[in-house]
């Protein structure tokens, strides 16, 4: 049993190799989380289609992140590798059987309460929802980073690992299968406006 317990030394040099692990002090990560953590955790909300998932996923970014021993250029150039990792553990995360899960119903939106035109929106929001579910993951992650988060083609061909030229041509294509899916799920009166 006593060959289990650390000596105070083990211990201290233990403390000094995890601190010299962690590319950034307590201040510089507090202020990078609060900047970034929303964004990805929408992106990872998007990607799954479950907060819960999103949830432990984003945890698990952030730690593989502090774990790297790669060098940061800037704040934006550790943002899209964040971008980079939370895309592996989705991808990682689909190559696993899922258990089956119940969807819970969701209330309608805050943002939508009081608005006269909620119904319609919620309608559209419910079209535009199931037509991105449809697409396939890469597509999505591509149209979320380029429109919902206003990435850079520089930006998310470093997170999807693609090069950055046939970034254009991949949005392109997304766009017109993403229309596609909302002209088949869209009523005659929706198509005649």
């Amino acid at each position: 049993m006593s060959g289990l317990v650390l000596s105070e030394l083990e211990r201290l040099a233990a403390l000094e190799e995890a601190e010299r692990t962690f590319p950034m002090t307590e201040e510089e990560f507090r202020a990078f989380y609060e900047l970034t953590s929303r964004p990805v955790w929408v992106y990872l909300t998007r990607m799954t289609g479950d907060s819960r998932m999103a949830d432990d996923l984003l945890q698990e970014a952030y730690y593989r992140l502090l774990r790297t021993k790669a060098a940061f250029e800037s704040d934006d150039h550790r943002r899209n590798y964040l971008y980079r990792i939370a895309t592996n553990l989705v991808r990682d995360q689909r190559r696993r059987p899922a258990p089956p899960q119940v969807p819970l119903d969701e209330p309608g939106a805050p943002e939508l309460a009081g608005d006269t035109r909620s119904a319609d929106r919620l309608a559209q929001r419910h079209d535009l929802e199931t037509a991105m579910s449809g697409l396939r993951p890469r597509d999505r992650a591509m149209l979320w980073l380029a429109y919902a988060h206003g990435s850079s083609h520089d930006e998310i061909a470093g997170v999807i690992g693609v090069k950055t030229g046939s970034v254009k041509l991949m949005l392109f294509r997304a766009r017109q299968r993403l229309a596609e899916r909302l002209r088949r799920t869209a009523t005659p009166a929706e198509v005649a406006r």
